[in-house]
């Protein structure tokens, strides 16, 4: 038989570069064929599959959790009261430090802030190792002429007293920092910069969603909600003061507004009744650091889709559907097989999906047919289209419930699912048309500003001004 060559090269997340060269199949090993990867196929678009019917009625459930939340404390869906009072009026003015702790990296920003809606930031970054997320961060060096007020974006879940104020809740994105969950993060921050002697005051503490959903409507004033969809999965929305019942002995203005952090990531925890979990997404939750928590982020969330794809060939592997006769010890590593890999299936754009031979055959030492590839292509689809209109549902619920669908809103959108899976957006919007009809239109994503750094910094700017007008200053 005579063999037909071509040659490619792939980028990859690493930025390793491939370059290869390859026969149009490897003839001595056993492979998938196309109908059979067909019969598999249609088993896995039944279990990843959500009709209108499914997302409408998860939207309901999802409405009364958030309701749950606001009436008491200690709920699952904590719908946590920032302090962050009303929108930025866009003429907020000076220099403020905005510290992020996120799922990846820690940022330290300089934000001037020059009203009419301008801002210059500098900024540094530094990404974090999984040894650093289970201990201690320490603090840079700044100028010390002048104390800077200081907003920290800290994108864990925390219960909120005051605006300075914040006790860890829980670790969520893998962090596992000892001795934290339970004490104020504030406070430890404080101490730390004392002791490295950081010119800097923490007037606000809030978390990117919060800070996404301020700096978004400071560019844009028809944002009215913020969500993350990367590394964990939040949204923030401004809700009435008359509508939080846990907060009303507070003594607020019923007619006051007050942004509030879902932290919608732990929407059907525990008790698993509404969410389309497989078996895969059990498997996911049951060997997690935090089994039964955080059910909504575990299906949707960019650090659990590449291992509901790894999870689902190692079956296959098992049931002798794929790479019979190869080693595949690598590719039976948890969490080897990356998110960004589902991203770069997806956009490949070649008849041979090189993209895709690049990845098994460099990150796995795995030879692939093209209807493997093809199939695992069509998984991938699956998963991510199922994670999208998933956080459709969620955008749903607070539009449903807030009664923004006649008159529209722009949900100001961050994070690496948002930024970088492609085609995630567009499935979003297809979701909130299936869930709501031709009125589902009215509602749209965009790319948010950036929320801990610049949002982080308006926030502080907002405080600030606030307390020094003496108003609900003890909060």
């Amino acid at each position: 038989m005579a063999s037909r060559r071509g040659s490619s090269s792939v980028t990859l997340p690493t930025g390793h570069t491939l370059a290869y060269t390859r026969t149009s199949e490897v003839d001595d090993l056993p492979h998938a064929t196309k109908k059979k990867m067909a019969d598999h196929l249609r088993r896995f678009e039944t279990m990843f599959t959500m009709t209108p019917q499914r997302m409408r009625m998860i939207v309901e459930a999802f409405k009364d959790s958030l309701e749950l939340g606001l009436s008491k404390s200690g709920q699952v869906v904590p719908m946590i009261p920032t302090y962050v009072f009303g929108w930025p009026s866009g003429e907020e003015t000076g220099e403020f430090l905005a510290v992020d702790l996120g799922g990846t990296n820690l940022r330290v920003c300089l934000v001037k802030l020059n009203g009419g809606g301008k801002f210059e930031i500098t900024q540094a970054k530094y990404r974090l190792t999984e040894e650093q997320k289970q201990e201690d961060v320490e603090s840079g060096e700044l100028s010390k002429d002048r104390i800077l007020p200081l907003g920290f974006t800290f994108s864990y879940p925390c219960s909120q007293e005051k605006i300075d104020h914040g006790t860890l809740i829980r670790w969520t994105k893998g962090f596992g920092a000892p001795n934290t969950e339970g004490r104020d993060v504030v406070e430890m921050f404080r101490n730390s910069l004392s002791q490295h002697d950081v010119p800097a005051e923490v007037v606000a503490l809030t978390c990117d969603t919060t800070g996404t959903l301020i700096a978004s409507h400071y560019v844009n004033p028809d944002t009215k909600i913020a969500c993350i969809f990367g590394t964990g999965c939040n949204a923030a929305y401004m809700e009435r003061v008359r509508d939080i019942p846990k907060i009303a002995h507070l003594g607020i203005d019923p007619e006051a507004e007050m942004a509030i952090n879902c932290e919608w990531g732990a929407f059907d925890s525990f008790e698993h009744e509404h969410l389309p979990r497989t078996k895969y997404d059990i498997t996911i939750d049951e060997t997690s650091n935090k089994p039964g928590e955080q059910a909504f982020e575990k299906l949707i969330s960019g650090r659990y889709l590449g291992e509901i794809l790894r999870l689902i060939i190692c079956e296959l592997i098992d049931e002798g559907v794929v790479f019979l006769g190869q080693n595949t010890y690598k590719i039976e590593i948890p969490y080897s097989f990356d998110t960004a890999f589902l991203s770069l299936m997806e956009s490949d754009p070649t008849d041979e999906l090189l993209m895709v031979i690049g990845i098994f055959s460099h990150f796995f030492a795995l030879e692939t047919t093209l209807a493997e590839r093809q199939f695992f292509r069509a998984l991938a689809r699956l998963v991510g289209r199922r994670a999208a209109r998933l956080s459709a549902c969620g955008i749903a619920a607070i539009v449903s419930k807030m009664g923004y669908l006649e008159e529209g809103c722009s949900v100001g959108a961050d994070g690496s699912l948002y930024n970088k899976y492609p085609g995630f957006a567009d499935r979003i919007h297809e979701g909130l048309q299936d869930i709501f009809g031709e009125k589902g239109r009215n509602i749209v994503t965009h790319h948010a500003e950036d929320g801990s750094g610049i949002g982080s910094a308006i926030v502080a700017a907002m405080t600030k001004l606030r307390k020094d007008q003496g108003l609900y200053s003890n909060l």
